[in-house]
């Protein structure tokens, strides 16, 4: 019992010093941070104080259905009744208060739907605010992983918070192992900045370094860089790109004459980039690789088994 408290203890007090670390000016970003569906989103009605809307939620909302093509439901989505009722009473009880006028279903946006949010938003503190609340996400990861904290199991012990004494003991084994585990866990997730450009051409590398059997790399805007990371890969690689972009067939003969282990596909259905690895692994590239670290932009592991499910799906109906 006393293992446990001092663990959840140490959970409280290096939240406290990140709260000191991550604010906007009275406002607390990274205690607007929640984790659902295994996720860390922010609330709608959160981002409308952040980016200062006059219409609050409405405008926020009203921007996602503007552009719902930018927004699936990996990016953002509204919570489910199930949700609502354990986060409002558990958690959000005083957000919910706030909100005020007809109650409504929150929607939560993925550090991707934020970024994404913050190119449609027209107000003044959108690129500013939108900088500071990226840093909460990177930090929220980097806090997680060097505190060695599973921080879905503590969301749990703190929502059921009634438990006998063996349960507790069972807790307390639990929370050893998933401190024991969070040592060897990797980040899945990355983001780079303006100028990372060597960064972020070494973490793609070794994603396709990882392939053992297959790589596909979806990118409506390939050129001839890849083709300059891909040649030292000896398996079977798959590149779906635009018609009359800046990767030539002049290129791509000149390269199967040496290497003969490349198919070129023109397909102009996907908007965004991916990489699929031996068929069973996906990640979601935020840029084109020809202007990696020339914006921000993050890579991401695509956790979801369903999502990734359905994309490999159609990309198999492709090539």
């Amino acid at each position: 019992e006393l293992l446990f408290e001092r663990k959840v203890t140490f959970l409280y007090e290096r939240r406290e010093f990140l709260n000191k670390l991550i604010t906007h000016e009275e406002i607390k970003i990274e205690d607007m941070i929640y984790e659902i569906r295994v996720k860390q989103v922010m609330l709608d009605s959160d981002l409308a104080r952040l980016y200062q809307c006059k219409n609050g939620t409405k405008e926020i909302n009203q921007a996602v259905k503007n552009n719902v093509n930018k927004f699936p439901e990996r990016f953002s989505w509204k919570l489910t009744n199930e949700e609502c009722n354990i986060f409002w009473s558990k958690i959000l009880t005083k957000k919910r208060e706030t909100r005020g006028g007809r109650y409504k279903n929150p929607r939560v946006f993925t550090e991707q739907g934020v970024a994404m949010l913050a190119t449609i938003l027209k107000t003044k503190v959108a690129t500013k605010v939108s900088i500071e609340i990226m840093d909460a996400f990177v930090a929220m990861r980097y806090f997680i992983k060097n505190n060695l904290l599973d921080q879905r199991y503590i969301n749990n012990l703190v929502l059921e918070n009634r438990k006998s004494i063996n349960e507790v003991k069972t807790d307390v084994k639990l929370l050893q192992e998933a401190f024991d585990k969070l040592e060897e866990k990797e980040i899945n997730s990355k983001i780079y900045f303006n100028g990372q450009i060597y960064d972020a051409y070494s973490n793609i590398l070794n994603i396709f370094k990882d392939a053992n059997k297959s790589l596909i790399i979806i990118d409506g805007y390939a050129d001839n860089t890849i083709l300059d990371i891909i040649r030292r890969l000896k398996i079977k690689i798959v590149i779906i790109t635009k018609k009359d972009n800046l990767l030539t067939k002049q290129d791509i003969e000149k390269y199967n004459k040496q290497y003969d282990n490349l198919k070129v596909v023109y397909d102009n259905t996907f908007h965004d980039r991916y990489f699929i690895i031996d068929e069973d692994i996906a990640y979601h590239c935020g840029a084109s690789i020809n202007r990696i670290g020339y914006k921000t932009f993050s890579i991401n592991l695509i956790s979801d088994e369903e999502i990734k499910k359905i994309l490999i799906n159609k990309i198999k109906t492709i090539i």
